[in-house]
């Protein structure tokens, strides 16, 4: 089944569960691909990512469509995200084609005050089928087409998507589409695979082929998936990008200087389709006093003007309510904007709430993540108060600060807390809306992900490759990248970093 979130109503998909024998089967082609695919030369496979790209495009009216029917986003917002999911394939094209991510490594045979050394030459090999888990939040960029997919077969790795249960009718649409991308370039069959429903995911995770998983979604999902890793004979790496709090902090300088600003920037981020993103911000520290009591009022205005959109699916909004619910019964917590409940309209709507208490009263039971359009607002008396509040906020993602010029030098006092606690930090600025590029990096401390490594930007492949040495080893038997008369790629030998030569 799958459900309108604009207006709750069910219609069957006919689309049948993967059974046991259906799963195998998949697993096994994904095998037997990546054989294949270890043949493959990364200009193949370059542009093999760019025909994905291009077909997703090609279908990027007909995908909208159905998204918006099953996720309540808005079409503007899912173009986007498809846009960026074709922008992220061909970015790793470029990377393909570039080949530092290989991290090629030359150390001669030679001489050392420890006596004659042997040849060792390293290089960083794809790790084998790979299963994704899409996320809800994100029907194309963190789901069938999205930056785990990518990634992994921008590793060299065949991939197997467990289609996401709250858009199923989205996840077979894109898949077909990535099927149609990956016949034009002659991809091995089993290249791509997909199955569909919760006892399918388990035993994908399971099945001795899968050589890694990529993960995003809820902790309880993520925990049971582990469970099952861990019972295989071979335990295999699991990537998990999990839940997120993602603390604001503003300046007394840039609360007198910028209010209005703040305020509005603040409402966009936490309302931006429906507030279901990882990186919205859920508590908003400022200084206490007249000034942090007119931002409320701005901030409350703005979000009462601004439409929150739809609630995913009915598990979103149980799981929004529950802690929406447990926010408002915590010590010192008083609602300034919205109210509880559905907003009037049917389906899966809700208000947008802004909430508020003194750091003073702030425990654990305050940082909860609303994975809905909520966020928490702290007044804080001082330095050694904001500190002492921000070590009851879980590890996130991300950290924004808001200052002015001459809040630097406090600035700097806090980044070793802060950098302690989160994998990006933000300056004057906001966190929802991740850049795709080279140096981004997406993850962070438990319990936001299980990993030091990006689910976006370029290094995200990284998860998905392992590293390899050869020693002593003939030369016709080395990959071409580590023969001493290629130049492709940049490369380091003994020691010093040679640039490609094309």
């Amino acid at each position: 089944m799958t459900t309108d979130p604009h207006t709750g109503a069910q219609s069957d998909t006919g689309i049948e569960p993967s059974d046991e024998a259906t799963v195998d089967a998949i697993a096994g082609a994904a095998s037997a691909a990546s054989v294949t695919l270890a043949g493959r030369d990364r200009e193949w496979r370059a542009s093999f990512l760019s025909s994905l790209a291009s077909s997703l495009e090609n279908h990027g009216d007909r995908l909208v469509a159905i998204a918006q029917s099953e996720t309540g986003l808005t079409p503007a917002r899912l173009m986007g995200e498809l846009k960026r999911s074709c922008f992220q394939l061909n970015l790793f094209a470029e990377a393909v084609r570039d080949g530092g991510f290989l991290e090629a490594t030359i150390d001669h045979a030679t001489e050392t005050s420890l006596g004659l050394q042997p040849d060792v030459r390293r290089l960083l090999m794809p790790l084998g089928p790979v299963a994704v888990f899409g996320s809800s939040n994100f029907p194309f960029a963190f789901s069938v087409p999205g930056g785990d997919t990518a990634s992994a077969l921008a590793a060299g790795n065949p991939v197997v998507v467990k289609a996401h249960s709250a858009h199923l009718l989205t996840s077979r649409a894109a898949f077909e589409a990535l099927q149609e991308g990956a016949r034009q370039c002659q991809a091995p069959d089993g290249t791509l695979g997909i199955v569909f429903g919760q006892p399918a995911g388990t035993a994908l995770v399971s099945h001795p082929a899968i050589a890694a998983v990529g993960f995003t979604g809820s902790l309880g999902a993520a925990q049971h998936l582990r469970a099952a890793i861990d019972r295989r004979a071979r335990p295999i790496p699991f990537y998990g990008e999990l839940q997120s709090v993602n603390p604001l902090i503003i300046s007394a300088a840039a609360l007198a200087e910028r209010s209005n600003q703040i305020a509005a920037g603040l409402a966009a981020s936490i309302t931006a389709s429906g507030g279901q993103l990882c990186t919205k911000p859920g508590i908003a520290f400022l200084p206490s006093g007249a000034a942090a009591d007119l931002f409320a009022d701005l901030l409350a205005a703005s979000v009462s003007e601004a439409d929150p959109g739809v609630l995913l699916n009915e598990r979103v909004l149980a799981g929004f309510q529950v802690a929406e619910s447990e926010l408002e019964a915590a010590s010192g917590v008083r609602s300034i904007a919205g109210r509880p409940g559905s907003k009037d309209g049917g389906g899966f709507r809700v208000n947008a709430r802004v909430l508020r208490v003194r750091a003073a009263d702030l425990t654990a039971d305050h940082t909860i993540e609303a994975f809905g359009p909520l966020v928490l607002l702290v007044d804080y008396d001082g330095d050694e108060q904001l500190v002492a509040a921000l070590s009851h906020v879980p590890d996130s993602l991300t950290t924004t600060l808001h200052i002015e010029t001459q809040d630097e030098a406090w600035a700097a006092a806090l980044l070793p807390k802060i950098s302690e606690s989160c994998g990006r930090v933000i300056f004057n600025g906001f966190p929802t809306g991740v850049r795709v590029s080279w140096a981004q990096h997406h993850g962070g401390p438990w319990p936001s992900t299980n990993t030091l490594h990006t689910s976006v930007g370029v290094t995200a492949m990284r998860r998905f490759l392992r590293p390899f040495a050869w020693q002593n080893t003939p030369e016709p038997l080395l990959p071409a990248e580590l023969r001493d008369d290629y130049r492709g790629i940049p490369r380091r030998i003994d020691g010093e970093l040679v640039l490609a030569t094309l």
